[in-house]
């Protein structure tokens, strides 16, 4: 008989074999395992909470009816730690060229760069990416897109972590882009003309988009008729399977001039069309049949068939009738291919020398992606032409330049948010100084001047506030992120316009709305705040101080006033991201 002792000794050690139980079930069957190195920057956000503030003498202006863009300089773990609050499920594309790990001091890791020596080089860099790409993943909508260019070095474990992160039943694809036609030489091994650009959707609602034929393609479609262009291609869809669409499968008549649809019926049991009437003598029967045997389908369902015919022609191969179809050329484009070898995707070529113009200077930037490599990758991510695109390793601002360039072909409003460090005065000098001349115009290394893009634009930085411990924040420590959330807040209602600050509350607007931060416990001159709101007669949405949620918005919500929680809300996002 067990006494009190053992039996607490006996219930403590099931506990612990049920709690190693759930770990091994827990534990991955197929995946990514490495070892997590704590990465400082994270552990400091226990104790530290980043906000941003407006560098105002860097805001840029071309056009009040055009989108604002927004530059955050600061470490990226910062940046998508307010996005999270600001932008949660809200970006169309995420397009990002993060550091390849080659070995090369190109990449910091806890303030060291990581090189060729260090055995924990991969695991570094998993951990790095892995914290970003989840963080990522939130600020995506449910039909949106990410694109990571990697090349050799860390595709096959990049692979695994993002089909970990998004499902890999959302990879849509990866993609060779010959962006170095001339070759990089290694060490041992075969020369390097490309890198990889791997897309995933963030659920299965994520599509990718269409591209502009090249010449080729177009030169393909040689016959031309009353309504355009087009080429001959069999009625037969190819690759396709009579279960996919059942219907589809139907018998038609052809002749030597004619191709006509015979009487047919649906038979809802066997799910097949039931032939009605016999051919004529100089007509044959067919069926979307391949050679092999195959049962396929037609590309068309009967309805079209009947509406269209005359887009139809019979045409006899080695005496077997078979129905061929004009397969005309659109403006949808056509779905990108899994090899990208356009001469412009050369990064040395379309940007190296691009930046040399825009600067004036021969070396500004190593290893610029291609212009024309982003945009397409843009356009393949979203057909959006309102998209938010979002790059969190800004670089030299290639991904700006190519939303500018984009909207200015099109016609487009999307916008763009980059993020970038400062390390070498890169933000400062690189990616703001290359998005303000292509948006206000300079002149290029020949004297010439070249015509700005237009666009507008503001910069942020980074900052911190001490909370001494995030899983507890003090009521001080709530005062001051609400006195310093203010920008967040404005970026999170497009309201970027500073109108009115105080002791007591700051407001923002734009040509639509308005919003306004009540800082302050004492709600003594909340009403004045109110009372002047109302008087504009704008939308408004007002954030309160309060110690919960939901305190004031039944007292102060109004016809144009909408109240929102501050600062829980930005507390409750932060302690999420902690969890990751």
């Amino acid at each position: 008989m067990l006494n009190n002792t053992n039996e607490k000794e006996l219930l403590a050690r099931i506990q612990d074999l049920e709690k190693q139980i759930k770990n091994l079930k827990d534990r991955k069957k197929f995946g990514l395992v490495w070892e997590d190195k704590p990465e400082e920057i994270v552990l400091a956000c226990e104790t530290q909470v980043p906000i941003l503030k407006e560098v105002k003498n860097r805001k840029l202006v071309s056009d009040n009816k055009t989108p604002t863009n927004i530059l955050i300089e600061g470490d990226n773990y910062h940046s998508l730690s307010v996005l999270n609050y600001t932008h949660a499920n809200s970006i169309d594309v995420i397009y990002i060229d993060p550091p390849y790990n080659t070995g090369s001091t190109d990449w910091r890791y806890n303030n060291d760069y990581v090189d060729k020596e260090d055995s924990f080089r991969h695991s570094k860099w998993i951990s790095f990416m892995d914290k970003r790409l989840r963080m990522a993943r939130n600020l995506l909508k449910e039909n949106g897109v990410i694109c990571v260019t990697i090349d050799d070095y860390e595709i096959s474990r990049l692979l695994i972590l993002m089909e970990e992160i998004f499902n890999e039943f959302n990879h849509l694809g990866t993609v060779p882009i010959r962006n170095n036609p001339a070759g990089r030489s290694t060490t041992k091994g075969i020369s390097i003309t490309h890198e990889y650009a791997i897309f995933f959707g963030k659920t299965e609602k994520s599509r990718v988009g269409r591209l502009e034929r090249n010449q080729k393609q177009i030169d393909r479609y040689k016959e031309e008729d009353s309504k355009g262009k087009f080429e001959w291609v069999n009625f037969r869809k190819p690759g396709s399977m009579r279960s996919e669409s059942p219907k589809m499968f139907y018998p038609i008549f052809i002749s030597k001039d004619k191709i006509r649809l015979p009487k047919i019926e649906w038979n809802d049991i066997k799910e097949e069309w039931t032939l009605k009437e016999k051919p004529n003598k100089d007509e044959f029967v067919i069926y979307p049949i391949d050679d092999d045997g195959k049962e396929r389908r037609w590309r068309w369902g009967i309805e079209r068939f009947e509406n269209e015919r005359e887009e139809l022609s019979p045409r006899f191969l080695k005496n077997k009738p078979h129905a061929y179809v004009k397969g005309r050329i659109n403006d949808e484009g056509v779905l990108p291919m899994t090899w990208w070898d356009k001469k412009e995707y050369s990064s040395t070529a379309y940007d190296t020398n691009l930046l040399k113009d825009i600067f004036a200077e021969l070396q500004i930037f190593s290893y610029p992606k291609s212009l024309y490599a982003v945009i397409d990758s843009i356009l393949v991510m979203s057909e959006n032409k309102e998209a938010v695109v979002l790059d969190f390793f800004a670089g030299s601002g290639t991904t700006g330049h190519a939303v500018l360039e984009l909207n200015k072909q099109d016609g487009g409003n999307r916008k763009f948010i980059l993020c970038t460090n400062n390390e070498n005065k890169i933000a400062e000098e690189v990616t703001y100084e290359r998005l303000k001349r292509v948006i206000k115009g300079y002149k290029n290394k020949k004297g010439e001047k070249v015509a700005g893009l237009g666009g507008n634009l503001s910069y942020y930085k980074t900052d911190l506030v001490d909370i001494e411990k995030l899983q507890r924040i003090s009521d001080e420590s709530k005062i001051k992120i609400t006195y310093q959330a203010g920008e967040m807040i404005a970026i999170r209602e497009n309201t970027l316009n500073e109108s009115d600050k105080n002791d007591w509350w700051q407001v923002f607007e734009n040509e639509d709305k308005k919003t306004a931060i009540y800082f302050k416990e004492d709600k003594a001159k909340l009403p004045e705040l109110v009372k002047l709101l109302e008087q504009e007669n704008k939308p408004t949405v007002l954030y309160i101080f309060g110690w919960g949620k939901n305190e004031y918005k039944n007292e102060y919500s109004t016809k144009n006033i909408k109240v929102e929680d501050i600062p829980e809300p930005i507390i409750e996002v932060y302690k999420e991201i902690n969890r990751i």
